[in-house]
């Protein structure tokens, strides 16, 4: 049988739930073991322990709450849009679940210690150290091209 997810939201907010848990469980893994795990080698990433006191590659560094309102503000309208939009595709759904999880997840780490934390480090690229909730909100940024491609918006 096939779930028509539109008729259930839960299971979006569920997915972000599910996404927000593993960053915050993996942050807080290298939080407490960074020590040990940096500089680990994992084939195509390695283990790196920044502390981003900014948004994106480190703008508006030191601004926590502005940053921290802002997470908060885009996670309101987020959850507003996926439980009560009502003519909504599955697609923005899903691109806004994965954002919603990403914002909080990175919102969380702003409010409670007042940076974020980054880890992944690419090893095949120069690229800056990200996180499970940077990874989250760009597969949200995909859905919303793919949806934006797809139904010529």
């Amino acid at each position: 049988m096939i779930l028509n997810m539109k008729s259930n939201r839960f299971y979006f907010i569920l997915l972000s739930i599910l996404i927000i848990l593993s960053d915050q469980f993996t942050k807080n893994i290298i939080n407490i073991h960074h020590k040990s795990l940096v500089n680990k080698d994992l084939m195509f990433f390695s283990i790196d322990y920044v502390k981003n006191y900014g948004a994106a590659f480190n703008i508006l560094s030191g601004s926590r709450i502005f940053l921290s309102s802002i997470s908060i503000i885009i996670a309101l309208f987020l959850l507003y849009f996926i439980l009560y939009i009502k003519n909504i595709s599955n697609s923005d759904l899903l691109s806004y679940t994965f954002i919603l999880a990403g914002t909080i997840g990175n919102g969380l780490d702003r409010i409670l210690k007042g940076y974020v934390i980054d880890f992944i480090n690419l090893n095949f690229i120069e690229f800056p150290v990200f996180n499970i909730a940077d990874i989250s909100i760009n597969i949200g940024l995909i859905f919303i091209i793919y949806g934006l491609i797809k139904y010529n918006r």
